[in-house]
């Protein structure tokens, strides 16, 4: 079978779709407690890098977008647009303006965790660039230090997993935080994450995948086997994926092979379908290529991730809900 991948074509429209939201500032939903009058300030006033495409955590993963695509297709026709966009944005002083939001007596859970996360992607695929990505990296390197920090602070704290298929999932934060501390060789937060996931996930078993919700971008029992494949060493995952979704050979639960019906495209919530199409074939592609080869359920996974990708990918850009962040869950299926 062949498998999607990402076109020159698809990469130029996702490009000129975030490079039409990162630096659009509204309509804006903010994250923001007001300690006071002196906090009723606009979007760009409070986050000087990250004050477009709707929602803060947006915008980072929209400059992730902009960055990975900026490294991986070389002859990009947008690729001086996007130079020119996160050289304006990512600089010393702008970031300083990000770190200095954090300071303040009520944002100690801003954007906690899937901001955090996205931000240290960010920080990690900038870390693998060249040329002018070894600048924004080293830009953006006190913000990612913070959130760092926070994750290494927060997750011996965090009692109990977070099991929604929204932003406060912790599977997913924590997959992303772990890429970037081996990619950053923060070995404090890699340890921090791997201890925190063997405590939530490791006795997990039979999982039912109870999904999706109304509003899911998320799959939490396939991000949860995301987050595990990073964790567990190779002799570990195989019995671990075994007691976690033992029919999985057998297309079971059934759910999690059935793309997403997707009934308004403008409804902002019920959008989020759409990111659970592509998220869950990111799931599905990551794993499956972890299986020893010949497992049959790695066909299975591969059959069912571009099932969710079709279901999906032409409706990444066409209305603002969906537009302002949905073709990076593209990418990471496309490029899984």
């Amino acid at each position: 079978m062949s498998h999607a991948v990402l076109s020159a074509a698809d990469a130029s429209r996702f490009a000129r779709a975030a490079l039409g939201h990162v630096t659009r500032e509204y309509p804006n939903k903010l994250d923001h407690v007001l300690d006071g009058p002196s906090d009723v300030r606009g979007p760009r006033a409070l986050h000087p890098i990250f004050y477009g495409s709707f929602d803060w955590h947006s915008c980072v993963h929209g400059y992730w977008l902009l960055a990975r695509i900026f490294r991986l297709v070389p002859d990009l026709p947008e690729r001086e647009s996007i130079r020119a966009v996160i050289d304006a944005h990512v600089t010393d002083e702008n970031v300083a303006g990000e770190v200095s939001y954090l300071a303040g007596p009520s944002r100690g859970g801003f954007e906690r965790p899937y901001g955090w996360a996205w931000l240290l992607a960010l920080a990690a695929e900038l870390a693998s660039h060249d040329g002018p990505g070894r600048r924004w990296s080293a830009a953006l390197r006190p913000l990612a230090d913070a959130f760092a920090r926070r994750f290494r602070e927060y997750l011996p704290r965090a009692t109990y997993p977070i099991r929604t298929g929204v932003h406060t999932n912790t599977a997913f934060a924590s997959a992303l935080a772990l890429d970037y501390a081996v990619a950053c060789g923060d070995e404090a937060l890699a340890r921090a994450v791997r201890a925190a996931a063997r405590t939530f996930y490791l006795g997990d078993r039979d999982c039912q995948a109870w999904e999706p919700s109304g509003d899911d971008f998320l799959s939490p029992s396939l991000v949860e086997a995301e987050c595990m494949r990073r964790v567990l060493l190779p002799d570990e995952l195989g019995p671990w994926l075994d007691a976690f979704l033992p029919r999985l050979a057998a297309r079971e639960p059934a759910t999690l092979f059935r793309p997403a019906f997707v009934s308004d495209r403008t409804d902002g919530k019920i959008a989020h379908l759409d990111g659970l199409n592509l998220s869950r074939a990111w799931c599905q592609r990551s794993i499956a290529r972890s299986l020893a080869p010949g497992d049959p359920r790695a066909a299975l996974l591969f059959e069912s991730a571009e099932a969710h990708i079709a279901a999906s990918l032409p409706h990444v850009t066409g209305d603002y809900m969906g537009e302002h962040w949905l073709a990076t869950f593209a990418v990471l299926a496309l490029t899984a």
